[in-house]
């Protein structure tokens, strides 16, 4: 499929992103063509989802196996009452459509791993990791070293959360492994075990749907090879430099 044009109605729709002095047309114009894939929607993938779509990124993919519950709805703030029991990519799908119907969206009602995974990252332009577990974090990682997919990560736990960027594409940005071993509790990123305020995890989706924006059009300085700590119970933010390991087993040879 060939690249979209805007029309005047997305002219005005986008006007104030393209208004933007180094975003322009042509920015938009990349998030009008860009593909997507969310993995998690929950409490970090909804703001992400929502914040891409109405930012007018082409197509989104949604992943989650999950089903919507009463607990969720402190937090996750795409899914309503009327949605539980529903699919959370389902649920997901028809906030995008009401936010901004020119959005393609494919919802994968599925835990992706093995060939799905590598698939599904080879198909995108970006990925964003807003899962809640340790595998699937390193699943997504290893996936995306492999298909030199850029990956935006977040976490969110009780009223602190992290950001980084990590790109392939660069040889000498760091990947998710270079950062955490192999082998994390993942109670520790529970929130039924240690529990969430909402607006923390507002926050960090927000900021991975900046930086997806970000590198998607070409605009600023993305955190690559970096790490952003935010407590949000005295509202101070840290900036990691993190460094590329050269024994790391996913990344290590990648020029």
């Amino acid at each position: 499929m060939g690249e979209q044009q805007m029309d005047d109605q997305q002219l005005l729709r986008y006007s104030r992103q393209i208004m933007l002095e180094g975003f322009d047309y042509a920015g938009q114009e990349a998030l009008t063509n860009a593909k997507v894939l969310i993995v998690g929607l929950g409490g970090l993938g909804c703001p992400v989802a929502m914040y891409l779509a109405a930012a007018g990124v082409g197509e989104l993919w949604l992943a989650d196996d999950d089903a919507v519950d009463l607990s969720n709805l402190q937090r996750q703030i795409a899914h309503s009452g009327a949605d539980i029991g529903r699919a959370k990519v389902d649920s997901a799908a028809d906030t995008i459509a009401a936010l901004n119907p020119a959005v393609k969206v494919r919802p994968m009602a599925q835990r992706l791993a093995d060939k799905a995974l590598d698939e599904a990252v080879a198909g995108v332009d970006l990925v964003v990791d807003a899962s809640d577990n340790f595998s699937t974090r390193f699943a997504l990682n290893r996936a995306c070293v492999q298909q030199r997919v850029p990956l935006v990560s977040g976490a969110a736990i009780r009223c602190e959360g992290q950001v980084a960027v990590f790109d392939p594409r660069h040889a000498d940005s760091p990947c998710y492994r270079c950062l955490y071993d192999d082998g994390g509790d993942d109670a520790q990123l529970s929130c039924a075990e240690s529990g969430v305020l909402a607006p923390i995890v507002g926050v960090i989706g927000s900021l991975q749907a900046l930086e997806a924006i970000k590198l998607l059009s070409g605009y600023g300085e993305p955190l690559r090879g970096r790490l952003l700590v935010i407590d949000g119970r005295s509202l101070e933010c840290r900036t990691l430099k993190l460094p590329r390991d050269p024994e790391c087993p996913v990344c290590a040879g990648l020029g």
